[in-house]
């Protein structure tokens, strides 16, 4: 297989994703419920940044130390201000229907708390969704990529920027600490409050590990996120997104399109773990894919999330600011 790797910028492309739930609400019984549970908006907690800020200021929730570099620089596809640097790679890999592209971010951070989180429409709750484009550009995101879709589900534990939001535990889970270090753990043995005092400053529930002690782990191709409709199947060839851990405060996030014959194919996750492990990740973990897989760099959609240059709304991101 011919591999070429190749440093450039994309164009920017927008999308709009639009649902109607009125239509659901008109049928009544089964297509009520499935409105309710999918399509309408159940917000938990508005203005989240005001949220956070005030839990900060009173002590209740992490504070992030303040950071030195007030300026980052872009050339081409990296960015860098200091000790904090993302490098963007595009990868291809075999020919014809068996053409793979992929896109690598390698992170380098001067404080684990660089790397937030951020929410559609600046709310916490179910259903709220927004491109993660959209939601980069309202934070001011030199470089994002899509989270956990949480908005999808109401189970796992969702800590976000030192705050706590969701402690319903229910697989596994990756959790970033304020130290740098980032973990696979268990969420049924622990709680948000433990982790939040243990020093977590974000978590990600989603999987599974796909990686771990620098080796594919065995099994990944059966294994089920969770029983909501569309969402507990995750096998076959898709596209991907994924985090690696190299050492602390340096990671590797990939992006994989799919879906695209003669473009790319998507990968399995087996090859997902492949491709993290060759790039040097100890850990790493799966994230939500699909349509939802996106990955956004200086301003612009680094890849093509659903092969026609649109973006599909999702409930979170995670992103490096100026």
């Amino acid at each position: 297989m011919n591999e070429k790797t190749t440093r450039r910028k994309h164009p920017v492309r927008t999308g709009i994703i639009a649902g109607s739930a009125a239509l659901a609400l008109l049928l009544g019984g089964g297509a009520w419920w499935a409105a309710d549970r999918f399509l309408i908006e159940h917000v938990e907690i508005a203005d989240v940044s005001a949220y956070e800020a005030s839990l900060a200021a009173t002590g209740e929730g992490a504070e992030a130390e303040p950071d030195s570099a007030t300026e980052g620089v872009v050339s081409g596809s990296s960015y860098t201000d200091g000790a904090t640097s993302v490098d963007v790679t595009t990868v291809t890999t075999g020919t014809a229907d068996d053409t793979l592209t992929y896109y690598v971010a390698e992170v380098t951070l001067s404080d684990a708390t660089r790397l937030r989180s951020a929410f559609a429409k600046d709310s916490f709750g179910e259903n709220i969704i927004e491109t993660p484009s959209a939601i980069a550009e309202s934070v001011g995101a030199v470089f994002a990529i899509n989270g956990d879709y949480y908005g999808f589900r109401d189970t796992g534990i969702v800590i976000r920027n030192g705050v706590v939001y969701r402690d319903e535990g229910a697989r596994e889970g990756l959790a970033f600490y304020t130290d740098g270090r980032v973990e696979v753990y268990d969420e049924t043995t622990t709680s948000a409050d433990e982790l939040l005092a243990d020093g977590v400053w974000n978590t990600l529930s989603f999987g599974p590990a796909i990686v771990e002690d620098g080796a594919v782990v065995d099994g990944i191709e059966d294994v089920e996120v969770d029983t909501n409709p569309g969402n507990h199947s995750i096998q076959g060839e898709q596209p991907r997104t994924a985090v690696g851990v190299i050492d602390e405060n340096h990671l590797v996030f990939v992006v994989v399109d799919g879906r695209s014959p003669g473009y790319s194919r998507g990968a399995t996750l087996p090859e997902l773990g492949e491709i993290m492990a060759g790039l040097g990740a100890t850990t790493a973990y799966n994230l939500d894919g699909g349509g939802s897989s996106t990955m956004y760099f200086d301003g612009a959609l680094v890849n093509d999330p659903l092969g026609r240059g649109t973006e599909r709304g999702t409930s979170d991101i995670l992103y490096l600011a100026w």
